[in-house]
């Protein structure tokens, strides 16, 4: 399975429902909560090329973007082959 690293916030509604997708499709993520670790906001940000809203996705290392983008990505029918590729 890929590594999926997804920086969140708990009050974040696009936050939960990307959580939602990956749990829906099995996928383990590691998270990464912005609010309770306010450290980690410029780690976001450098990795994501500026990203400042959560959540951050990233598959194996590269930024997917946010909410939209992940649920845009899985109707392209292009997140199952990130899920399934070796991490």
């Amino acid at each position: 399975m890929a590594k999926i690293e997804i920086y969140s916030s708990p009050f974040c509604g696009y936050c939960h429902a990307a959580k939602r997708l990956l749990s829906a499709k099995g996928a383990a993520f590691t998270e990464i909560d912005v609010i309770a670790q306010p450290e980690r906001r410029a780690e976001m940000v450098q990795r994501s090329n500026g990203g400042r809203t959560v959540p951050q996705i990233f598959i194996d290392g590269v930024p997917i973007g946010g909410s939209d983008e992940l649920h845009a990505l899985d109707r392209r029918g292009g997140l199952d082959p990130l899920l399934k590729q070796a991490g």
